[in-house]
């Protein structure tokens, strides 16, 4: 089978690779579209998503889309749509027993963070356990559907806000992950959405996506004490400040972008003197059944992709990926099971 392997800082390279047999209590799936993420953009770019190191060929990608190719327990027939929660939970803990994925020593799909590291779904062909595994609801295509786990991560971060419906919301950082929290406060019944963004091709995509209102950063003033939650979703050190301004009084500032794992400046002032809470999301727990839900409800999200780029072009997809003015979410096709 193909696969796409990251060997390393600027090495990334289209493989064949044996295809797997599914061991008990696997399943085995047959790749359609893989998303190309912010962390698999830092393996390839950098070796390294933040303190998490390639040290063996890896294989990236969590955000993907197939069909069943071979249930060994004959649960679920060959060529059945699904798409994949890409979480192994760990050993549970007091106070987060409800938060699976805040438990320590689990895994994710397509992460260096573990030793052996947990290989991703970018491959033709991918082993799961069945409680991996989303069947499609009827009439939502695989290439919609391998937006459900960002869309997912996006949904988590206005769970840790908190109910949405009728509040001002701000959305910082229009690239895929903003553009999807953008459009998960909309169907969860924000009075307004505004979306802010460095470059006006990102912008465009979050008009497009029907939101209320746009601020280019650097050109347009951004309004301060203005909304009720704000999600931070750019990953930028230097646009928390703005964010904490933004916010009104007694306002919800939830952090979903991932920032790098180092001190930087941030004026706290705010933060005291308006009573905010500022919040950390980190991927999500069981959103991406809602994740499922809003796709298939709400087809205009599929125009977050902007590219489709077949397997043997893989390192052109990440190079498109990297260029957040030109492409939103970049999607890696494998061939006939891609429709």
């Amino acid at each position: 089978m193909r696969a796409i392997v990251i060997h390393g800082k600027q090495d990334l390279r289209v493989e064949e690779q044996p295809t797997p047999e599914p061991a008990a209590g696997q399943l085995r799936l047959r790749i359609a579209y893989g998303g190309v993420c912010g962390s698999d953009l830092h393996y390839w770019a950098e070796g390294a998503n933040g303190e998490y190191v390639v040290r063996e060929p890896l294989v990236p990608g969590h955000e993907v889309s197939g069909t069943v190719d071979l249930d060994p327990a004959g649960e679920l027939a060959p060529g059945t749509p699904v798409t994949v929660h890409p979480a192994t939970f760990g050993t549970p803990e007091p106070g987060i027993e409800d938060r699976r994925h805040l438990w320590p020593g689990g895994a994710y799909l397509g992460s260096a963070a573990t030793r052996p590291h947990t290989q991703g779904g970018m491959s033709e062909y991918l082993l799961v356990r069945p409680d991996m595994v989303r069947v499609l609801p009827e009439g939502l295509p695989l290439r919609r559907a391998a937006l459900a786990e960002p869309l997912a991560v996006a949904l988590h971060g206005l769970t840790v806000a908190g109910d949405v419906a009728g509040r001002r919301v701000l959305v910082s950082g229009s690239g895929p992950i903003g553009l999807l929290a953008a459009a998960a406060a909309l169907a969860r019944g924000a009075a307004e959405v505004v979306a802010t963004d460095v470059l006006e091709g990102p912008l465009e995509r979050a008009r497009a996506l029907g939101v209320h209102g746009t601020v280019r950063i650097g050109a347009d003033p951004l309004p301060a004490e203005a909304f009720d939650v704000v999600l931070e979703c750019s990953g930028v050190p230097a646009a928390v400040s703005p964010a904490l301004a933004a916010a009104r009084r007694g306002a919800v500032v939830v952090q979903v972008g991932m920032v790098p794992n180092e001190a930087r400046p941030v004026n706290l002032a705010p933060l005291v003197s308006k009573e905010l809470q500022l919040r950390g999301s980190f991927r999500f727990d069981d959103e991406i059944d809602e994740a499922i839900e809003l796709l298939a409800a709400h087809p205009g999200i599929e125009g977050v992709v902007t590219h489709e780029i077949p397997a043997e072009r893989a390192l052109e997809a990440f190079s498109a990926a990297r260029d957040s003015a030109a492409s939103g979410k970049v999607l890696v096709s494998f061939g006939e099971q891609a429709r």
